[in-house]
């Protein structure tokens, strides 16, 4: 196997741990990207295991089959987790899945994707082919559409000050680059808010979260995938965001659940057991690793495993 992309995975051994591979397990990455965690699955895999990756990214699609091309249990697919069941058929009884939600690195690094707000490209953000682009909704959306959405996807303070920001600024020339966002955005904060970290963060991962549906839909998505587990299979999962870490949680919690019968109930009416069960605490990288990869800082593994 050969990489095409420089990527360093986050918290690699800590994600391959928790799934406590067999040799001849079957699993599924539904977030493939650079193919990093895979690779490393593979080492615990013999030759009677299968892999299979999943990933919406034509470009990622496209290494990752190059990257484990010589591998014969290995099997690429193109396509968003959120659909596995319905993409994988065959993904039945899995022994785990693994998914590492948010954007890679060759996708920040790629300037003309339109994810980085330091780097100069179109304003696109779409981590597949399909619908609107970034710049689609900055030059179409109304000032409070723009607003809610800066609010509900990232908690922007200053999202109404900014979204008015835009449409004056696109009046006047429609906002198609990366740079351009990020200048309109960092002058319609207050001076002091662009000493924390660039003004533009959090509004870029607003766009991003939108153009690409990241969370509407994503506790069903694990719901899915939990049940395409075998009992004691184990469903691994990586967040960036106190958004999507949240999510995660309470999907995962949902499933632990037993009984949700009133307390004052003498015995239990509603005959509600716990599907899964946590094996393990939610994980954060070592201050090495973020040492080492600055990007990770923001990294939290959460396992559930099917009883």
């Amino acid at each position: 196997m050969s990489g095409v992309y420089r990527h360093t995975s986050v918290l690699l051994r800590e994600l391959i741990d928790a799934l406590a591979p067999q040799p001849a397990g079957h699993y599924l990455d539904g977030t493939g990207g650079g193919g990093g965690h895979d690779a490393a699955l593979l080492e615990r895999l013999g030759p009677d295991g299968r892999l299979d990756i999943l990933d919406r990214d034509p470009v990622a699609i496209a290494a990752l089959a190059q990257r484990f091309a010589d591998c014969p249990n290995v099997f690429v697919h193109q396509g968003n987790f959120f659909a596995a069941r319905d993409l994988l058929p065959s993904c039945t009884a899995l022994d785990g899945v693994m998914l590492d939600l948010g954007v890679s690195s060759m996708q920040i690094d790629e300037a003309d994707r339109g994810f980085s707000l330091h780097k100069p490209g179109a304003l696109d953000m779409r981590m597949g082919p399909e619908g609107p682009s970034a710049a689609e909704l900055v030059n179409s959306l109304p000032a409070e559409e723009l607003r809610d959405l800066f609010r509900r996807w990232s908690d922007e303070k200053y999202a109404w000050p900014i979204a008015k920001a835009i449409v004056r600024a696109r009046a006047r020339q429609e906002i198609r680059t990366t740079l351009q966002l990020a200048e309109t955005v960092a002058a319609a904060v207050p001076a002091a808010a662009r000493r924390d970290g660039h003004p533009a963060r959090k509004v870029f991962t607003a766009l991003r979260i939108q153009v690409n549906g990241e969370l509407e839909g994503l506790g069903q998505a694990l719901e899915d995938l939990f049940d395409c587990l075998a009992p004691g299979g184990r469903l691994a999962c990586i967040s960036f965001s106190a958004m999507e870490d949240a999510v995660v949680k309470n999907a995962f919690r949902a499933l632990t659940a037993g009984c949700i019968c009133p307390p004052e109930f003498p015995v239990c009416r509603c005959g509600r057991t716990p599907r899964g069960r946590f094996p393990q605490k939610p994980l954060l990288p070592s201050p090495e690793e973020i040492a080492e990869n600055p990007r990770s800082r923001s990294a939290k593994l959460r396992v559930i495993e099917k009883i």
